[in-house]
């Protein structure tokens, strides 16, 4: 069986990053049990990709396009643009940068105390090293985390310290 997908849909952002996903396109999602779906954005010919949260609010469905995305897509708060949802089959609800994975692999006690923090933790520290361009830079802060949390620091904001 392959992986859920919804259509393309029409959206816009409300407020100032909330878009607003239609019940019928997101109940598929929430009877299979995925409260974390992949994006995909599309104005014109560009695309974007990303990992987002899908949680009711107000009675609606709704999931976060940040300021970054609306930049990286090329879009306002009054831009109409297509959407679609997909399951998110990632271990983490994002994908993990190589560099990082390759960390963890090489260092068996570093991989033990990232996989006992919680779900949100694990995800900030990823998109904190996939918040880098460069794969050195990659490589330096994911070694520096796997240094911290082996030292016990828990907070994510110490661990990202030198």
């Amino acid at each position: 069986m392959g992986v859920l997908a919804s259509e393309r849909f029409e959206v816009s952002i409300e407020g100032t990053h909330g878009i607003h996903i239609p019940e019928a396109i997101a109940m598929p999602f929430i009877k299979k049990g995925h409260k974390r779906v992949k994006l995909k954005a599309y104005l014109n010919k560009t695309q974007i990709s990303f990992h987002g949260a899908l949680h009711k609010y107000v009675g609606r469905y709704v999931i976060s396009f940040g300021k970054r995305y609306q930049k990286e897509l090329g879009i306002y708060p009054s831009n109409y643009f297509e959407l679609q949802l997909f399951e998110d089959t990632s271990k983490y609800g994002v994908e993990m940068p190589e560099e990082f994975a390759a960390v963890l692999e090489s260092d068996p006690e570093a991989q033990e105390v990232f996989d006992a923090f919680t779900e949100g933790a694990k995800r900030s520290l990823i998109y904190y090293v996939l918040g880098y361009k460069n794969s050195q830079a990659k490589i330096d802060k994911a070694l520096l985390i796997s240094e911290n949390i082996k030292r016990g620091i828990k907070s994510p904001r110490e661990i990202v310290k030198k």
